[in-house]
């Protein structure tokens, strides 16, 4: 066998630059003459290797170079597929009737139960009960969640066609089916699950539900014992990642909704970035409540700067190293070759300011439309009994879209890399000496409006009025938008996407005791433009 798939390999190689590899044909030139389904089958386990695809008439062609584009419009529903798929898992555990009587209480229950853990900060244990009842509960959200937050890196042409990927406590999956469906059918995905628990069992079935081009493993262990070298990311010995070699690493991982659970993350992460590929991103996501999100926070900032590799060992000139570089006046190229080998945050947080580094509380999310509400929590939810004192209408839907992101890279890239100047615009972290003037700054979007949320503390100024979150990378105090008097001039403000840049002329500052936070006014004398 292993002299077939060599023969079928050699073939493959030959041919993969001149024409489509055709199952039909090279069995013709296979030892053996094997059935073409044989050789098929050869051909889709060695597409990793060999950056193949395969295309609707059976063909393998080469992955194109063509990066990914983002998304248009939003993720309106989980799909009916996979939808239908653990609906069927669901009546193979616990029978056609799985939402209703005994087994419904159990599932209602363990939601519950993991919820109220969760909520006090308490480790979850997956069995097969919670790992179902996490599928119903939380699988959609994270499923649109992650293809907002790959549409940072795609806006930019950094998501290639043929990605190798790892994602650290994959879970049920969310997170893995939103980006097997953001890719296009002739992207390649070489995907890599670590998953210690029961939830694993209910990934292998939703990955069955992907595209050809998907090609998926699961490790079943946990990501401390995880090793990189057992999947190829290192030498032919299997010795560790070895960040020299262009072809090497992974081009995405991701720890998605999983660091909170975790003993040290930070280890975690900082073992993470080391399987990168140079020019690979670690897409870190949690849930927007505030503990969860400020410790992702917290943990973006923990890594940040840190040295992980010189430039050399990624594959640079030893001459972007920065220890030549430090302290010198820099164009922003120069300012992007020395932080190569360092981990960089690329977003949606901004450092705008060369030197400064943000301290303050980090509370920052994304907040995007509602999915369409699945069958399966449908279900659920209208089949509990109607004596359940506890039961309010809609508790087991949950179709909410809110998620905490960091992306962080190695190459020095950053979505939005400005270097401001204090002759041109104030600095927030020197705000203290502005209050009661208007001001020029220049600040990232960092929130939907909050004016509706409930928040600690007082209400900055009127829940009527639109307030946002915004950063320029300087601050150790909060800062806050608040649009008293909305106009053509400072409209664009709400108009902007999460994360975007804009240049605020003549917007007020003020101090807000209650919040112990700035509160800047945005009024009919502010003109707001979105400059990136």
């Amino acid at each position: 066998m292993s002299d077939q798939r060599d023969s079928v390999r050699s073939n493959a190689k030959y041919l993969q630059n001149v024409r489509p590899i055709d199952p039909d044909e090279i069995c013709e030139y296979v030892e053996g003459n094997p059935h073409p389904a044989v050789v098929r089958q050869h051909l889709r386990e060695l597409a990793p290797e060999l950056e193949l695809v395969k295309r609707d008439d059976g063909t393998f062609v080469p992955v194109t170079d063509d990066p990914v584009a983002p998304n248009r419009g939003p993720v309106e529903r989980f799909p009916a597929a996979y939808e239908q798929r653990l609906e069927d898992l669901l009546v193979e555990r616990y029978g056609v009737d799985w939402h209703a009587d005994a087994t419904g209480e159990l599932l209602r229950s363990t939601i519950r139960r993991f919820k109220s853990r969760y909520l006090e900060r308490r480790p979850v244990e997956y069995d097969d009960d919670v790992a179902a009842g996490y599928a119903i509960y939380h699988l959609p959200g994270y499923y649109a969640a992650v293809q907002y937050a790959l549409d940072d890196l795609a806006e930019r042409g950094l998501l290639g066609r043929s990605l190798r990927v790892l994602d650290i406590g994959a879970g049920v999956g969310g997170p893995a089916l939103g980006l097997c469906d953001y890719l296009p059918d002739d992207a390649l995905l070489d995907y890599h699950a670590v998953e210690p628990s029961a939830a694993a069992d209910v990934l292998e079935e939703l990955l069955e539900e992907t595209g050809p081009n998907v090609h998926p493993t699961i490790h079943r262990t946990t990501v401390e014992a995880f090793d990189p070298g057992a999947v190829g990311a290192g030498d032919a010995d299997g010795d560790a990642f070895d960040p020299t070699a262009p072809d090497d690493g992974f081009d995405l991982v991701l720890a998605c909704n999983v660091l909170s659970e975790l003993e040290d993350p930070a280890a975690v992460l900082r073992s993470a970035l080391e399987t990168l590929a140079p020019d690979g991103t670690l897409l870190a996501m949690a849930p927007a409540d505030k503990n969860t999100s400020v410790r992702l926070r917290e943990l973006e900032r923990e890594l940040e700067d840190e040295r992980l590799w010189t430039p050399a060992e990624m594959g640079f000139d030893e001459s972007d190293d920065d220890s030549e570089v430090e302290g010198a006046e820099e164009t922003e190229a120069d300012d992007a070759a020395a932080r190569r080998g360092r981990v960089t945050v690329y977003g949606p947080t901004v450092r705008l300011w060369p030197g400064e580094r943000p301290t303050d509380r980090g509370w920052t999310f994304d907040v995007r439309p509602d999915l369409a509400v699945p069958s399966f929590q449908r279900k659920l939810d209208e089949a509990t009994p109607a004596d359940d004192a506890e039961h309010a209408p809609g508790e087991f839907v949950n179709v909410d879209v809110q998620f905490s992101t960091s992306l962080l890279r190695l190459d020095g890239k950053r979505r939005i890399d400005l270097s401001l100047e204090t002759s041109d615009w104030a600095k927030m972290a020197e705000m203290e000496r502005h209050v009661t003037n208007r001001i020029d700054l220049v600040a990232a979007k960092l929130s939907r409006s909050l004016s509706d949320a409930d928040r600690e503390g007082g209400d900055h100024g009127g829940r009527s009025n639109p307030l946002f979150k915004i950063s320029d990378g300087s601050e150790s105090i909060d800062h806050y938008a608040v649009v008293t008097a909305e106009s053509s001039l400072n409209r664009p403000l709400l108009e902007a996407d999460y994360g975007e840049v804009c240049s605020f002329e003549r917007i007020l500052a003020l101090w807000n005791d209650d919040e112990e936070a700035y509160n800047l006014v945005v009024d009919e004398e502010t003109i707001v433009d979105r400059i990136g």
